[in-house]
């Protein structure tokens, strides 16, 4: 991606702030681009070579970027030095946590992913996830020398905020989901393990994997959406992921569509139905065995992808065009070109049913209006594991509005209303200026 393309507004109210904004900026501009020299950097960020110098030199001492080589340009003098992120600078836990799987990853500065442990499961109890969880931490924290696990950030947590709702539409058992009501898992995991949790709403966190490490490279602003066991999402607008009110902005499972023409759809109880209840995994599988979809696997759902089963057709179809009724709404809010699909099935299916949203969507379009495109996301099942462990870098490391007003924004575990560093001093000495703590104010 082209350096000045990443360039990003705003200026602040004192020389810290500004200090920390403008280092923000300068990792940003490298996970997006790959690669700069100081002289992009510096026209980018709008600073002087001399000012330049410094955030870099900072930076580097502080082992978050490293010079990669030099480049020749082609033109006379010294060549230029190439500047990316370190892959060891920084390092996160994801825990993506739904009503049928349990996820836990490792991801160092530059995304990638160095192991996972998962389990497809109906979700237990609160007490017997924490217990796998914690194991599951453990093992993975295991895999960093000593040295390198004091560079660990935190643990993203990324969950639906009413894990106990829509249990009938989801054809799920109520009994250890009522008991997640009042158990915090985030406060639970910060104990057991001693590290900050950043929790948020599964789809706004997959949407933050989108915009650190897909498409967000490439595109300030774009509406996410995520086909799992249910369908969520988030918005990104202006490089920032729009969290709203309460953490839900982006939430598409419960715009209301018209209901399903599948005969083994619920019937609802209004004129009008929820789009969770036709875009979804378990829609699917209930449409695929009405008498037993509640044990169906998801490799069960992706060998009727691969084998092209009719019954998965005829739900392809009525989920993309009850989804591309949705979208056609949100199109005439948001006025956005771009739409990112990813969802937990692979092979045949990203592109079956980009198509058919695509047509969909075209289909429901008003006179003289365009549709946006449409692209598949960049991580599939990954997207929300992913998302979580992308949760402590983004609170930590992405240049938000808020550094340059003292951090005053409320929310949820995460949302960083504070930049006070002072319960975690080994990190704090380790990573400088930039660590986070989650707020629990709410």
């Amino acid at each position: 991606m082209n350096v000045e393309e990443t360039r990003t507004s705003g200026r602040g109210s004192n020389s810290a702030q500004l200090r920390r904004y403008n280092e923000r900026i300068v990792l940003q501009i490298l996970r997006r681009a790959g690669e700069a020299s100081k002289a992009e950097l510096a026209r980018a960020v709008q600073l002087t070579n001399a000012a330049i110098g410094a955030i870099i030199q900072d930076l580097i001492e502080e082992d978050l970027i490293f010079e990669a080589g030099k480049r020749h340009d082609g033109s006379r003098g010294q060549p230029a030095t190439i500047l990316k992120l370190a892959p060891d600078g920084a390092f996160s836990f994801g825990v993506r946590l739904d009503r049928t799987n349990l996820e836990t990853v490792l991801m160092d500065f530059s995304g990638h992913i160095i192991d996972r442990r998962i389990h497809d499961m109906i979700l237990p109890a609160p007490e017997q996830a924490l217990e796998i969880l914690k194991e599951d931490l453990e093992s993975l924290r295991a895999l960093l020398s000593e040295e390198l696990r004091e560079r660990i950030t935190g643990i993203g947590l990324a969950q639906p905020f009413n894990l106990d709702a829509w249990l009938h539409e989801l054809g799920l058992p109520e009994a250890d989901f009522k008991k997640w009501n009042d158990f915090d898992l985030a406060a639970a995991l910060e104990e057991a393990t001693g590290l900050p949790v950043f929790g948020e709403n599964d789809g706004t966190a997959a949407a933050v994997a989108e915009l650190f490490y897909g498409h967000g490279r490439q595109n300030d602003d774009f509406l996410y959406l995520f086909l799992g066991p249910a369908i969520g999402g988030g918005l990104v607008l202006k490089g920032d992921v729009i969290r709203g009110l309460s953490g839900n902005a982006g939430d598409v499972a419960f715009m209301p569509v018209p209901p399903s023409g599948l005969s083994t759809a619920p019937k609802p109880k209004q004129p009008w139905d929820l789009l969770l209840t036709r875009a979804s995994l378990v829609s699917l599988a209930r449409h695929l065995s009405p008498e037993n979809f509640a044990q169906l696997s998801r490799s069960d759902l992706q060998a009727a992808v691969e084998a092209n089963d009719a019954r998965y057709q005829e739900w392809l179809e009525d989920c993309a065009s009850a989804v591309g009724l949705a979208l056609r709404s949100a199109y005439a809010l948001l006025d956005i070109s771009l739409v990112v699909v990813d969802g937990d099935l692979r092979g045949a299916f990203p592109e079956a049913f980009q198509q058919a949203l695509q047509k969909a969507v075209e289909q429901a379009a008003p006179e003289k209006r365009k549709s946006p495109e449409i692209v598949f996301g960049s991580f599939a099942h990954d997207a929300g594991a992913v998302g979580a462990a992308s949760l402590p870098q983004f609170f930590n490391f992405s240049p938000r509005a808020t550094i340059l007003t003292g951090g005053k924004d409320k929310g949820p575990a995460g949302a960083g209303s504070s930049e006070n560093r002072a319960s975690f001093p080994a990190r704090a000495a380790r990573l400088g200026s930039h660590l986070a703590t989650p707020d629990r104010s709410d």
